[in-house]
């Protein structure tokens, strides 16, 4: 009997000695503000992820212009809504781990006290025994592959949100690349207004103009100066919506220089068949919504095996009042007799039936982005093309002005007027070249994919985390 108590002693304190401990990491709002506020480009953790991730060093670091790539890597290192999936994906892989995990047996103490004794021995009955469970039908697998089919999943929603944070950069610099280029427009417009501004007072002053006149003059150059200072706001604006995509603050982009010329350049509009192969098979939402249907079928898989019942050994010793007794029989087996479990079946087919509809709409509403995507990329390039065409008018008027105010033929109100017109001309091209930026951007979009030959070298895996 000290014998079977030493070993059960010995049993339970092994069992103990092998649990993890709790460690506290409390978090706090002041220290997180600082961190944020540290961020920064020439970090050299930061250089070491974009070494990483792009598979060379990159020297001078921090580098003296910043490409949209570059400034996508910065924000798959910062940007906090990918540390939230990162992080989401490794609750999902602790799932495999609880779902393989076999069942801990049951140590079970007995005791029981016999007054009058029926034995020759002491008058109470003891002993050790275990409940040692059993799973049968493959339960275990079917949890287990549910499990691996959600982390799956929550390691395409990383993908996905990685492309969300890569879009949300390229219109971040699409809003700055159109900032700055309608300040070097309408600063030439600003300044050609007001030169008619005060040329037409000069006209009023001698005669050769009426007050209307001047007063369409310093209205056209008071809305110059207002546009003029509408696109610099929206520069600035612009500049704190890419710190905010990166997941800096604004300070962080001070004196750093971008690489907008990317936005100069318009690709063709890929083939339909091509674009819709594109999306079905690298959007990651969609691939995320198959895994889950996976995980479904793996949960009703396991709702049916529940209907087979799983296997309780009951090995044990017991000290019965002067007599020993060693048991090896079974400590229970549930039966199906009443329910079979029908409900937890009939909940499974539910939620895998929902989980398909759910896939299926879906797809169905990224077929439907991707064909008005592609609708509005080419109508956007060629409204580009009529802009092009009225641009190259606009100019071709204005070379006329200009050739006709250097021999003389005009003066030089008419030939600076011709240049405020021509400035107009430019901006609307402007829009134009912004409206096909954004369309491209829809569409890359719809596909996950981008067009032409870019592309982000990044694996997005657990290592990425800092």
């Amino acid at each position: 009997m000290r014998r079977a108590l030493s070993i059960t002693v010995l049993i339970a304190f092994t069992g103990i000695a092998g649990c993890t401990t709790y460690h506290p990491r409390p978090i706090a709002p002041a220290p997180l503000a600082q961190q944020f506020e540290r961020r920064s480009l020439a970090s050299e953790a930061l250089h070491a992820y974009v070494a990483r991730e792009t598979g060379h060093d990159v020297t001078p670091w921090p580098p003296a212009v910043w490409s949209r790539e570059m400034l996508t890597l910065a924000a798959f290192y910062y940007n906090p809504a990918l540390d939230v999936v990162r992080a989401q994906w490794g609750t999902a892989k602790a799932g495999i781990d609880v779902a393989s995990a076999i069942p801990n047996p049951v140590l079970q103490l007995p005791f029981q006290y016999n007054n009058p004794n029926p034995g020759p021995g002491a008058r109470f009955t003891w002993g050790p025994s275990l409940d040692i469970p059993i799973e049968t039908a493959h339960k275990r697998g079917y949890r287990v592959d549910q499990a691996t089919h959600l982390s799956e999943a929550a390691r395409l929603n990383i993908i996905n949100a990685a492309w969300t944070v890569r879009a949300q950069v390229r219109a971040a610099m699409l809003a700055v690349y159109a900032a700055d280029e309608r300040i070097t427009s309408l600063s030439a417009r600003a300044e050609a207004e007001r030169q008619i501004a005060v040329m037409s007072r000069h006209r009023l002053a001698v005669g050769q103009y009426s007050q209307p006149d001047v007063d369409a003059a310093v209205l056209a150059d008071t809305q110059a100066q207002s546009d003029l200072a509408a696109a610099r706001s929206a520069e600035q604006d612009a500049r704190a919506q890419l710190a905010a995509a990166i997941g800096v603050p604004i300070t962080a982009l001070d004196g750093v220089t971008l690489d907008l010329a990317a936005f100069g350049t318009v690709p063709p509009a890929p083939p339909a068949a091509n674009a819709q192969r594109a999306a079905i098979f690298h959007r990651a939402d969609l691939l995320a919504s198959l895994a889950d249907y996976a995980a479904a079928e793996s949960a009703l898989q396991l709702e049916v095996a529940k209907q087979y019942p799983d296997i309780h050994l009951g090995p044990g010793y017991t000290y019965d009042t002067g007599t020993n007794k060693i048991g090896f029989g079974l400590a229970g087996i549930t039966l199906p007799i009443f329910d079979q479990n029908q409900g937890g079946i009939k909940e499974a087919e539910a939620k895998r039936k929902e989980v398909a509809v759910r896939t299926g709409a879906l797809q169905d509403r990224i077929l439907g982005d991707l064909a008005h995507a592609l609708a509005r990329y080419q109508s956007s390039l060629e409204a580009l093309q009529l802009s092009d065409a009225h641009l190259a008018s606009a100019r071709r008027q204005l070379d006329s002005q200009a050739a006709a105010f250097s021999s003389g033929n005009t003066d030089r109100l008419t030939f600076t007027q011709a240049k405020a017109d021509y400035q107009t001309s430019e901006t609307a091209r402007l829009n134009a070249e912004v409206a096909v930026q954004e369309a491209a951007g829809a569409l890359e979009d719809a596909m996950q994919q981008p067009l032409g030959h870019e592309a982000v070298n990044s694996t997005l895996s657990e290592e990425t985390t800092r």
